[in-house]
C-alpha cells in the first residue's frame, strides 16, 4: 500500500451501536486511539433514538477539478469559456464507463483570480473547474486524469503558463447533511427522586450557549470542530478512506463566511433541543485501499454500506451525534471528569496492572477521581 514499509501500526476498531438514521438500525465501526469517542457516540445514538434517531441527506458525489494557468494572453477567459463545450467533449472521453454507474462530467466554469500580496509581484491566474460525478469512488484519481488531459488544451486556447491540474478538496458539490430533533424530557438529568436532578430544558440551554461560542469564536470552533471530526476521521479510517482530504474539506467549508466557524448548529426550539450538520464529504466505497484492506472490507460488511452517499450519510450522523456527547459534557460536568473516567484503563495498564487487578485499579480511581498513575500504583500496592 505504501513505500518503504518496516512493519505495520494497529489502532483500535471498535463499533459504535443504537445508531438510528433514516429509520434504519446502524452499527457504526470506528478506528481511534482516544477513550470516550466510541462510548460518546453510542450513548448519544441511544439517546437520539428515543426521539426518532437521525436523518440525513447527501448530494451527488460531485468532485471539482481544477486546471490552472498562470498570466493568460488577452482574452483569454472568454475563449476559454467559448470552448467548454470541446473541451467537455474531451473530458467525457477519459472515463467513458463512468456513465454506466450514474456518473459523469456535469459542467465546466472559468475562474479569474489575481495574486495581488504586499509588497509580491502582482500575477493572474485564470482557472478551468470542472465538476464530475464520481458515483462510488471517491474520486481523485479521475479528477487528477481529466485534469492533465485538459491541461494542454487550456494552455493553447489561453496563451498562458501551465500550472496545476488536480482535484480540489473543498468539495462544496459534494455536502452531506444530517438533523435531529431532541424534546427536552430526554435530556433530564435522572436521579432516584421523581424530579431530575437537571432539566432537560436547562441541558438544552447550555448545549445552545456553547454553540454560540464557537460561532462568535474562532479559538471555540477550533475545539467544537475537532469533536465533531473525532467521530468522522474514525469512521474514514475503519472505511479505508482518506481522512485528511475530509479534514481539509470541512475546516475550509467552516471558513467560507471569512471567520472560521462551527460545522454543526444546535438550537433551542419549541420545547425541543435542535441540532443539525452540513459539510463536504468526499468518501467512496470503491477504489483504494477498499478492495485491498480485508479489515476495511469487513468494516463495510458491518456497517451494510450501500454506497458512497450512504457511507457520507454514516458520517455526517456520526459527527454531530459525537459533537453532542462532548457538548453535552461540557455543558454539564466538564469534559475532563468524563474523559478521565474512560481513560482509566490505560492509566491502570501504565502503572503495571494486569489481568482482572485492571478492574480493581480502574474502579479504585473513578472512586477517588484521582486519574493519575500514581494513584494507580497506590491501588496496586506499589
Amino acid at each position: 500500500m505504501i513505500e518503504n514499509v518496516v512493519g505495520v501500526f494497529g489502532l483500535p476498531n471498535g463499533v459504535a451501536v443504537n445508531l438510528l438514521l433514516n429509520g434504519v438500525d446502524r452499527l457504526v465501526p470506528m478506528v481511534v486511539e482516544e477513550p470516550s469517542v466510541v462510548a460518546a457516540v453510542s450513548n448519544m445514538s441511544r439517546l437520539t433514538r428515543a426521539a426518532g434517531g437521525l436523518h440525513a441527506e447527501c448530494d451527488p458525489s460531485v468532485m471539482i477539478g481544477q486546471v490552472q494557468v498562470s498570466n493568460p494572453a488577452p482574452g483569454a477567459a472568454e475563449r476559454l469559456r467559448d470552448a467548454i463545450p470541446m473541451l467537455s467533449t474531451i473530458a467525457v472521453t477519459v472515463h467513458p464507463q463512468l456513465a454506466a454507474f450514474g456518473g459523469g462530467l456535469r459542467g465546466m466554469e472559468v475562474r479569474e483570480l489575481l495574486y495581488d500580496e504586499p509588497g509580491e509581484e502582482p500575477e493572474d491566474i485564470l482557472v478551468l473547474h470542472f465538476f464530475l460525478d464520481c458515483a462510488d469512488a471517491m474520486g481523485a484519481n479521475m479528477v487528477n486524469t481529466i485534469a492533465e488531459r485538459l491541461m494542454p488544451e487550456v494552455v493553447a486556447i489561453t496563451g498562458g503558463r501551465a500550472g496545476l491540474r488536480i482535484l480540489s478538496n473543498l468539495a462544496d458539490r459534494r455536502l452531506v447533511r444530517a438533523h435531529v430533533t431532541i424534546p427536552f424530557a430526554l435530556l433530564d438529568e435522572p436521579t432516584a427522586g421523581p424530579e431530575p436532578e437537571v432539566p432537560g430544558s436547562e441541558v438544552a440551554a447550555g448545549i445552545a450557549a456553547a454553540w454560540r461560542f464557537a460561532w462568535v469564536d474562532p479559538y471555540r470552533a477550533a475545539t467544537h470542530n475537532k469533536g465533531v471530526m473525532n467521530g468522522i476521521d474514525a469512521v474514514a479510517l475503519a472505511t479505508g478512506n482518506d481522512w485528511r482530504a475530509i479534514e481539509a474539506g470541512a475546516h475550509a467549508w467552516a471558513a467560507r463566511d471569512g471567520q472560521y466557524r462551527p460545522l454543526s448548529t444546535w438550537k433551542v426550539r419549541d420545547g425541543s433541543l435542535i441540532g443539525r450538520i452540513e459539510l463536504p464529504m468526499q468518501v467512496g466505497t470503491v477504489g483504494g485501499p477498499i478492495k485491498v484492506h480485508p479489515t476495511v472490507q469487513q468494516n463495510h460488511a458491518l456497517a451494510q454500506i450501500s454506497g458512497a452517499r450512504d457511507l457520507a450519510m454514516l458520517h455526517a450522523a456520526v459527527g454531530l451525534v459525537q459533537n453532542l456527547g462532548a457538548l453535552r459534557a461540557l455543558a454539564r460536568e466538564g469534559i475532563q471528569q468524563g474523559h478521565m473516567r474512560m481513560h482509566a484503563r490505560t492509566i491502570a495498564l501504565e502503572a503495571g496492572a494486569s489481568g482482572e487487578a485492571i478492574g480493581r485499579v480502574v474502579s479504585g480511581l473513578v472512586a477517588r477521581g484521582e486519574f493519575t498513575v500514581q494513584a494507580a500504583r497506590e491501588i496496586l500496592g506499589r
